[in-house]
């Protein structure tokens, strides 16, 4: 038997320490627990009411006269971006994977920007109003990238049927 066989048969037998990553996601998702009925992830929870706090937040600024370097912004973005918001929060309220995913879409188009700043940030205070935004921000994409793969498991067999 020449080398070539030993250590193909040494790399088959896997110790603990060198699993796959598909092995160490198999067993990840085997240590989920499906959500029961009416069930919805704090984190998802969290995300709610941000996402309906920001739509709120927005749509008081917008008419308590709002300008961006002068100007108001168009309506018609505002109210896309409120219905996306508005959206994402009745979604997530009723713990819809959809409406998760599209809320982590618009926390990483945020983290993007908030990076793209801390780069230019002039000062210390501009940096510090991007991390205060920055930090949590990213601790919530974070929590429902765990919170949507208990959304979308399937839910447990029903009991006497």
């Amino acid at each position: 038997m020449g080398d070539g066989a030993q250590s193909r048969s040494a790399r088959s037998v896997r110790s603990p320490q060198r699993r796959t990553s598909e092995e160490r996601n198999a067993a990840i998702r085997a240590a989920l627990e499906p959500l029961a009925p009416g069930e919805r992830p704090a984190a998802v929870t969290v995300g709610a009411i941000v996402a309906g706090t920001l739509a709120l937040a927005n749509l008081v600024a917008y008419v308590a006269g709002l300008e961006i370097d002068g100007e108001r912004p168009a309506l018609a973005g505002m109210v896309v971006y409120e219905a996306l918001l508005l959206a994402a929060a009745v979604g997530m309220w009723r713990a819809r994977y959809w409406a998760v995913l599209g809320f982590e879409f618009m926390l990483g188009f945020l983290l993007v920007i908030l990076a793209l700043l801390l780069v230019r940030a002039s000062d210390v205070l501009a940096v510090v109003v991007v991390l205060a935004i920055g930090v949590p921000a990213a601790w919530l994409f974070w929590k429902l990238v765990r919170a949507m793969a208990r959304l979308q498991m399937p839910a447990p067999p029903r009991r006497g049927s």
